[in-house]
């Protein structure tokens, strides 16, 4: 086997790995059996919730924590079922234990199944937030679910960002060896020295 055939190899196992980190950081699978941001509405039917602090945070996804209070915040939730696409749905956020109103979108249809929840000024301060999610029928009572989330927490949760900067890297580098003549000579001679000695 040449020396470009064992770099390839060796770095296509390092695709490999970096890519597995990269799934396991956000949760393992896509399933709603292992994501814990998500809201049930009903008995299997689902709602995805993710949280951005893109001003602050900007490659990063948070759930229950967010780093930040007083920074621009996006809470993005994706409709996992069809059926409420064609349901209005109310949005809230409400400051714990007090349950001081810091956000509120009326009730409306959202056709494209996704719902950005834009909070220029983020949360007012650190501490504990729930979001209200009503589900607002024609007809019928009203159906409500809840989710916690605590912000201020002063550090992002993933990684997953700098898994893929990593992995960007090694594809830069790889890259760089593929095309430029010199760069792969220095490399192999390099290579070559080490596996003689």
């Amino acid at each position: 086997m040449n020396r470009a055939h064992f770099i390839a190899k060796g770095f296509l196992g390092m695709l490999g790995l970096l890519l597995s980190a990269a799934v396991w950081a956000h949760g393992g699978a896509a399933g709603t059996d292992t994501d814990q941001c998500k809201f049930e509405l009903e008995p299997s039917h689902w709602i995805h919730y993710t949280a951005y602090q893109p001003k602050s945070y900007p490659a990063e996804e948070f759930c229950g924590k967010l780093p930040g209070a007083a920074t621009p915040t996006q809470l993005v939730f994706d409709y996992q079922d069809m059926r409420y696409r064609n349901m209005s749905v109310e949005f809230e956020v409400t400051k714990e234990p007090e349950g001081t109103r810091v956000f509120f979108l009326p009730a409306s249809k959202h056709k494209s199944g996704t719902v950005n929840l834009d909070l220029p000024n983020g949360v007012p301060e650190a501490g504990k937030y729930l979001i209200h999610i009503t589900l607002v029928p024609d007809q019928g009572d009203r159906l409500d679910a809840h989710m916690s989330f605590t912000a201020g927490t002063g550090a992002p949760t993933s990684t997953s960002s700098y898994v893929l900067y990593i992995l960007f890297a090694f594809a830069g580098v790889y890259g760089l060896y593929l095309s430029n003549a010199a760069f792969k000579n220095k490399v192999d001679g390099l290579l070559g020295k080490k596996t003689s000695a």
